[in-house]
């Protein structure tokens, strides 16, 4: 009797057929996502086509500076910094002036093409944003830097503001799938960080949003808001694993292994496929030694530390990316 052999999938035609123009189908993402880890190398082969086409081989840095830590009254379940959560981490309120200005140069000095400034907190006051604006202002005077912040949501007047003092880009993660959302935080919806993304995009700053995986969803959601991101064409997408940090509602939760990391990046890629996708938060300790196959699907890294959690050094960044044969991004304005 013949048995019949399921016929698999050409992810390298797929990625073509991408740069004809013909979008994936979910189900198509899906099937990334759920593919055989055997099919690993030939998904990120498809995965790179698209890469190349868009990126060649370089590589985007970015920093963070968490300038203004804890203190916040949401309850997202991941985050360290949340109401709920008991994480021994530091808290403070804003950072100086200063602090932020010299937290540029480090940029510079490990090399990031993009300066981001961080704060927690559910939205920022106006003096809070008048804060933001004056170290902005400094730093678009004396460097090349670009300038992204995150300072949680944002109406259209501080959106306006932050635009015209030269902020380039805003990031404001979707995080979950609309149906997933109310099992990480019950303090805010989805509906308001779309809105706040869409403040963003009408304000005339580039939009950053993405996502973290790992946090409970299905397969079948990982692809919903990769699609979500689509509709919202948002320009940088980072790509966030869950570092189940102790002390927080998500503590503990470890479903991810760097395989099923690679399959979600290739999935952000050919749905989003001339987006800058980055590895963001989670690199180290989700992907581990295969942090650097990431890379034939994203275009982007955080060089340094995170928020609240470490980082690798920049060195071993640098030296990843050279192995690769790939470069560094030199960012100008």
């Amino acid at each position: 009797m013949t048995q019949t052999v399921a016929a698999k999938t050409d992810w390298k035609a797929l990625a073509n057929r991408v740069l004809d123009g013909e979008p994936v189908t979910k189900e198509e993402a899906l099937a990334i996502v759920q593919a055989d880890d055997q099919e690993i190398l030939e998904i990120l082969q498809g995965a790179y086509v698209l890469r190349h086409h868009y990126y060649g081989k370089k590589v985007k840095l970015n920093m963070i500076i968490n300038a203004k830590s804890g203190l916040c009254p949401e309850d997202c379940g991941y985050c360290s910094q949340s109401v709920v959560s008991e994480a021994p981490i530091d808290k403070y309120a804003w950072l100086t002036k200063e602090s932020i200005l010299d937290g540029a140069q480090e940029a510079i000095r490990r090399q990031a093409g993009t300066y981001c400034i961080v704060a927690s907190g559910r939205r920022p006051t106006d003096k809070e944003i008048d804060h933001v604006i004056e170290a902005v202002k400094e730093i678009r005077a004396t460097t090349d830097l670009k300038i992204c912040c995150c300072l949680g949501f944002l109406n259209q007047e501080h959106a306006e503001k932050l635009a015209a003092a030269g902020v380039h880009r805003y990031n404001h993660n979707l995080n979950t799938s609309a149906e997933n959302y109310a099992n990480i935080t019950s303090t805010h919806t989805y509906e308001d960080r779309v809105d706040t993304v869409q403040k963003v995009k009408e304000s005339g700053i580039s939009p950053c949003s993405g996502a973290i995986f790992g946090m409970k969803e299905s397969d079948q959601e990982a692809v919903e808001v990769a699609f979500s991101l689509r509709e919202l064409d948002a320009d940088s997408i980072p790509v966030n694993f869950l570092n189940p940090i102790d002390g927080t509602p998500l503590q503990g939760v470890r479903e991810l292994n760097p395989r099923k990391c690679l399959k979600l990046l290739a999935m952000m890629r050919f749905v989003n496929p001339s987006k800058e996708i980055r590895i963001a938060g989670g690199r180290e300790v989700n992907l581990r030694h295969l942090q650097v196959m990431g890379l034939y699907a994203a275009n982007s890294i955080f060089v340094g530390d995170y928020l609240t959690t470490a980082g690798q050094e920049p060195v071993a960044d640098w030296q990843m990316i050279e192995d690769l044969g790939f470069e560094i991004e030199k960012c100008a304005l």
